[in-house]
């Protein structure tokens, strides 16, 4: 389902047609900057699936203080090269695109200039698993993470500790804040040894012992862990946050109870909006 903002100044059966090709018919008063589209898959983890809803609520009321437009699609098969021309900037709420026709247009889009936005999951991989490391230019060469190693559980806050002040995604921030609480992930590759990569925030000292376990490995005591990045070579940030903490104890209830939240934490979104100007822009990379 493709979910658009647009104006409905327009004959009334006109305007009944774009209801039935999008999913609400809103009200734009406002020249937009910049217009993001964000894919999602929504599928599986019920903290992904929580993430996705939140966001796709958040977005949208901060579009028009920000004058940007906000559309969102969990039809993947929209990732080609005319859909993708509309949009200044591409987020990936969840996943990443399957099949070779779709990563292939992402990769132009990159190429030429486009800007992308990840969350979270949209970065993991693993051999074997539903979702394996089958696409060298994304995991190596665009995000450079390679594959995942590792996770803290469960989902808690962290110190972040802001590594390059006076990139305009960081501009504003303390050296160091409290991060909504997030499953953490470890990477293959040292992302620090990357000369492609430019680290923007990590996890500072002050977080550690971080995770509650139960599992001895899913705490972690120590080392040096990259959590927002960005590729000099692309218009892109990745941020490792977006898996929301559930009530994991009664997950067979189906109770799917959210009980912490990615945004709403005044700093860290104060980052996501830095970040999607900085993308929207129309400057050099």
């Amino acid at each position: 389902m493709l979910k658009f903002s647009i104006c409905c100044k327009l004959p009334l059966f006109i305007c009944i047609i774009s209801i039935v090709s999008f999913s609400y018919c809103g009200t734009q008063n406002y020249s937009p900057k910049f217009r993001v589209i964000a894919f999602y898959s929504e599928k599986n983890d019920m903290a992904h699936i929580s993430f996705d809803h939140e966001a796709n609520k958040w977005f949208p009321k901060m579009a028009p203080k920000n004058h940007f437009t906000y559309d969102s699609t969990n039809d993947w098969n929209n990732m080609n090269t005319k859909f993708l021309s509309k949009y200044d900037v591409v987020i990936f709420l969840d996943t990443r695109p399957d099949s070779l026709a779709q990563r292939l247009a992402f990769q132009k889009y990159m190429e030429h200039g486009g800007a992308w936005m990840g969350f979270h999951f949209a970065a993991f991989s693993l051999t074997p698993s539903a979702y394996p490391q089958n696409w060298d230019w994304y995991h190596e060469t665009f995000l450079g993470a390679g594959q995942y190693v590792s996770n803290t559980w469960r989902p808690t806050s962290a110190i972040l500790r802001v590594e390059d002040r006076s990139h305009p995604v960081t501009k504003g921030l303390p050296e160091t804040f409290k991060s909504a609480p997030n499953e953490w992930y470890r990477w293959e590759n040292d992302l620090s040894k990357n000369p492609s990569i430019k680290i923007l925030l990590s996890i500072d000292s002050t977080s550690f012992p971080l995770g509650t376990g139960p599992k001895l490995y899913e705490i972690w005591h120590s080392d040096y862990f990259p959590v927002v990045w960005t590729n000099v070579n692309f218009k892109m940030v990745y941020f490792n946050m977006g898996h929301n903490d559930m009530d994991y104890e009664h997950k067979f209830d189906n109770t799917n109870k959210t009980l912490s939240h990615t945004f709403g934490n005044e700093i860290q979104d104060k980052i996501i909006i830095n970040a999607l100007f900085w993308l929207g822009s129309k400057g050099k990379k």
